[in-house]
């Protein structure tokens, strides 16, 4: 049996917890040659780390910081992005300035879409969030230019449409009034968009109230709140306890 070595940690993991990256984005910095573990460069994938070692990312020295979580319910107009190229307005903007640690929103919401949007330093937590592999389900409100037809809607609910992709498959689907309730897991590229267009309908409001059991319950538009680790914790033990019953019942 392997012995446990305490105090030990891997290097993606160390980068994950201080929010530099996910584990996934940090084994591509490790490889790159830009991590240095006590004055060496270091570019082996599995590297394990002692907590008292000094890791440096592009020279500067990094710790693990306090994990910081914030929802924002985005309005139109703003470009899901830490910056950018053409000076046009990010979701950065909306949110306060934390001069000692690096958040960043979790995904992207294009810029006319609004809704439920994270930010966080949690390597981890992001990578559960968007990688394909954890299937985190989506719930959007869509508001079209017109009536959608029932059979349009079967058509959906069916995983008749095909986008470049492949066939579209989706949790559920019906109207609700004057809106459409769709779910989903999978995360395209403004995949809902592309499913009306794709039956000739035109999105003309889009709205996202539900990320991975997140949600923006009693968060006006263009405002935010900070989650505690608690909150976080009991959102991803549903969501966790939730795909492990859904494995389970697969034959």
């Amino acid at each position: 049996m392997k012995k446990k070595k305490y105090g030990f940690i891997r290097l993606n993991h160390y980068l994950s917890n201080a929010g530099i990256a996910s584990r996934r984005k940090s084994d591509q910095l490790i490889q790159s040659g830009i991590i240095e573990v006590n004055g060496k460069t270091v570019s082996k994938l599995g590297t394990l780390v002692h907590v008292n070692d000094v890791i440096k990312f592009h020279g500067h020295k990094i710790k693990d910081k306090k994990k910081i979580y914030l929802l924002l319910n985005k309005p139109k107009g703003f470009i899901t992005s830490t910056k950018d190229q053409f000076k046009r307005k990010t979701v950065m903007n909306l949110i306060p300035s934390f001069s000692n640690y690096r958040i960043y929103p979790v995904g992207r919401l294009d810029r006319l879409t609004t809704g439920v949007l994270l930010f966080t330093n949690d390597g981890n937590l992001t990578e559960k969030l968007t990688h394909p592999k954890y299937n985190v389900k989506k719930i959007y409100h869509v508001f079209l230019n017109k009536k959608i037809q029932n059979i349009d809607i079967d058509k959906i609910r069916k995983g008749k449409i095909s986008l470049n992709e492949g066939r579209v498959k989706v949790d559920f689907i019906y109207r609700d009034k004057n809106k459409i309730k769709i779910g989903l897991h999978i995360g395209w590229n403004r995949v809902i968009r592309r499913i009306f267009t794709k039956l000739n309908y035109k999105v003309i409001r889009l709205d996202r109230v539900n990320f991975g059991g997140f949600t923006k319950k009693n968060i006006k538009i263009g405002c935010w709140c900070f989650l505690n680790r608690k909150e976080v914790n009991d959102i991803m033990k549903i969501h966790e306890k939730h795909e492990k019953n859904k494995h389970n019942q697969r034959p």
